[in-house]
C-alpha cells in the first residue's frame, strides 16, 4: 500500500479511535475529551466528531441533551477499534505515564492506577542497533550472556522480528553459532553491539516456528470445582469452557507464560494456577519445548 492509499491521516485516526474508545467504555463523549488529549480547540474537536459520524460511522453515536454529550447508539459498531476493553485499559495506562512525567497534564479521564512492572533494563545503544539490523535486514554482531552460559560469547545474528513479551523484549534471529533461529533477550546483550553492513542471509520466511500458526486451547484448571471453573471461564470470556488464542508457534511459550501456564510442573494449588493448556501435544515443539520454556523464564 502506498502512503497516499491510506484514507485517514495518522493524527485523525488517533482522534477517531479516542472517540470510539471513550464513547464505548465510558458511555459519554464530549469535546473536552478530545481537547484535553490532543491539545486542540473545541471547534476542531466538534468537527472531528461530526466527520467521524458522517464519513466513518453514521449512527454510531447520538447526542444526549441531559448528559450534554454523545452516547453509543443501540446499533453501535466499532470501525476504527476492535471494541476490546484492553484498548481502554491502554488509554488509562498512557494517561498515567504522561501524568507521571508531566504533573500538570490532565487528560480528563477517570482516576486510575496501573501497577508498574519491573521491566528489564535495555541500553539505548542496544535498541538502536537491533532496530537498525531488523528494519534493514542486516547482520548484527553482538556478545550475549545467559544463565546457562554466564561468559559472554560473541556471535553474528540475523534478526527478523522485534518482540515485546510483557516486561521483556527480545529479537527473533538466526544465530550463526548455533545455526538455527532462536530468541535473544535484549537485556542479555553484553558490551558493544553493532549493526553490520552485510545483508542478512536468513529471513522470517525460513523460520518454520515463526511461520507456523497454532491455536492454544485454554481451559480452567480441571482441579477446580465446577462452580470455580465457571467463574474462571467467565473471567476470560470462554465459550463452552474454552478460550482459543491464535499465535505463532515461536511465540506460544510467551503467550502461555503470561497466563501463568507451563507445559509441566503446574502449581500445586489450582486457585493459583487457574488455567491450563488443553492441547499441548498439538504445538509440535518436540525436543525444543523445554528449552523454549526455560528461555521464557530467563533460565537460559
Amino acid at each position: 500500500m502506498k502512503k497516499t492509499d491510506w484514507p485517514i491521516r495518522w493524527d485523525l485516526l488517533l482522534r477517531y479511535r479516542l472517540i470510539e474508545i471513550i464513547a464505548l467504555w465510558e458511555g459519554r463523549l464530549t469535546t473536552n475529551h478530545i481537547c484535553h488529549s490532543f491539545g486542540i480547540g473545541r471547534q476542531q474537536a466538534s468537527k472531528d466528531i461530526n466527520t467521524y459520524l458522517r464519513e466513518l460511522a453514521p449512527g454510531n453515536l447520538v447526542y444526549d441533551r441531559h448528559l450534554k454529550g454523545y452516547v453509543p447508539s443501540a446499533n453501535f459498531k466499532p470501525v476504527v477499534t476492535r471494541g476490546a476493553v484492553s484498548e481502554y485499559q491502554d488509554l488509562l495506562a498512557r494517561q498515567q505515564n504522561l501524568s507521571d512525567t508531566f504533573s500538570d497534564l490532565e487528560l480528563g479521564l477517570p482516576g486510575n492506577a496501573v501497577i508498574p512492572e519491573a521491566a528489564r533494563h535495555i541500553d539505548p545503544e542496544v535498541m538502536r542497533a537491533v532496530v537498525t539490523a531488523t528494519r534493514y535486514h542486516r547482520q548484527l554482531k553482538a556478545s550475549y550472556v545467559s544463565l546457562s552460559r554466564p561468559e559472554a560469547a560473541e556471535s553474528v545474528l540475523e534478526p527478523h522480528a522485534l518482540v515485546c513479551a510483557g516486561n521483556s523484549w527480545h529479537i527473533r534471529a538466526w544465530c550463526s553459532a548455533n545455526r538455527e533461529f532462536r530468541d535473544f533477550a535484549l537485556s542479555r546483550f553484553h558490551g558493544r553491539i553493532e549493526a553490520l553492513r552485510q545483508k542478512a542471509r536468513h529471513n522470517a520466511q525460513q523460520d518454520d516456528d515463526w511461520q507456523r500458526q497454532v491455536t492454544l486451547e485454554i481451559t480452567p484448571d480441571q482441579r477446580l470445582t465446577e462452580a470455580q471453573q465457571k467463574i474462571i471461564a467467565r473471567d476470560y470470556g470462554m465459550t463452552n469452557g474454552l478460550l482459543h488464542i491464535e499465535t505463532r508457534a515461536a511465540l506460544a511459550p510467551y503467550a502461555l507464560s503470561r497466563l501463568g501456564i507451563t507445559y509441566e510442573n503446574s502449581h500445586p494449588d489450582p486457585l493459583v494456577q487457574q488455567l491450563e493448556l488443553a492441547n499441548p501435544d498439538q504445538l509440535g515443539f518436540g525436543s525444543k519445548r523445554e528449552r523454549a520454556l526455560k528461555a521464557v523464564a530467563g533460565l537460559c
